[in-house]
């Protein structure tokens, strides 16, 4: 196995980062040169591009400290956005910590269909549309969409109150605090006493079948269990927001669901038999995966 980069003396950033990559690649740590990257510009101060403008910069002592703690902490499991206390999605920095499900790339999906209908030409509700993220975490659905949808009315619930610190955090830092209404409760509580209604409703729900969690990667065991835990066939909050979804549109309102790869058979079957919505479209993955759903109210 390689030796761990930082017990080494005075070395260069190009240097540093060949030979943590080689380091995590032996540790069979995932995506070895990017954790690489990720925590020496954290530690720098620089964007991960700028590392190979800065190649040939010495590394100072308390820089190559501070890493050899970072790298530890990866070394053991730890995922690189909880080491450096952020991860981007959509474009967007946000702030991350174990109270939150660390964004991933394939909910970027959602977001995308999200305002592919709010913008949609021939759309008559448009950007000025009521939306709803349930089960926000750090915000990051919520947040991409007030971003990008100046006039939209943004709401976002989750059952965690230092989970919506967290979300708050993130909408502060992106300066749509003040268009994003953030509520506690589990699922749909919230908006049972205030009787608000949506023209669209996204979720990105756990949906591991909770056998399988313990199989996953080690990084998985960082994260938030709940965040990930879609009971014993994975699909416990899917079919509950499926179920109860409808209550909380307006006529012709949609809801958009991430779901697993292997889940859209029984998601199909469970829309259906429903009989609230219009026959569901589904949405592939980078991969190729059926991963959101998308229905509109009868």
């Amino acid at each position: 196995m390689a030796e761990n980069p930082s017990n080494t003396a005075t070395l260069t950033v190009l240097e540093l980062l060949n030979r943590t990559s080689a380091f995590f690649k032996d540790g069979c740590i995932e995506s070895p040169r990017a954790s690489a990257e990720i925590l020496l510009s954290h530690i720098l101060g620089l964007e991960r591009i700028d590392l190979y403008v800065h190649y040939d910069q010495p590394v100072t002592a308390d820089e190559l400290a501070r890493f050899k703690e970072a790298v530890s902490r990866r070394a053991g499991g730890e995922p690189a956005a909880y080491i450096v206390g952020s991860k981007e999605f959509y474009g967007i920095k946000f702030s991350v910590s174990r109270d939150v499900l660390i964004p991933r790339p394939e909910t970027e999906h959602l977001v995308d269909a999200a305002l592919k209908w709010l913008s949609g030409p021939g759309d008559e509700i448009g950007q000025a549309a009521c939306v709803l993220d349930l089960g926000t975490g750090s915000g990051a659905i919520a947040i991409a969409l007030a971003v990008h949808t100046h006039k939209a009315s943004v709401f976002a619930s989750d059952i965690s109150l230092p989970t919506l610190r967290m979300a708050r955090q993130n909408a502060e830092n992106q300066g749509v605090k003040d268009r994003i209404q953030l509520l506690c409760g589990d699922w749909f509580l919230p908006f049972k006493e205030t009787g608000e209604a949506f023209d669209a409703i996204v979720s990105n729900p756990p949906y591991v079948r909770s056998a399988v969690i313990v199989k996953l990667q080690p990084e998985i065991g960082y994260e938030p269990r709940r965040a990930l835990d879609g009971g014993a066939d994975g699909l416990e909050a899917v079919r509950l927001i499926l179920l109860q979804a409808h209550a909380f549109l307006k006529p012709g309102g949609v809801l958009l669901v991430e779901i697993g790869f292997d889940q859209r058979t029984d998601v199909e079957t469970f829309a259906k038999e429903s009989g609230n919505y219009n026959d569901p479209i589904f949405i592939s993955d980078y991969s190729g995966w059926d991963r959101i759903v998308f229905l509109k109210k009868r």
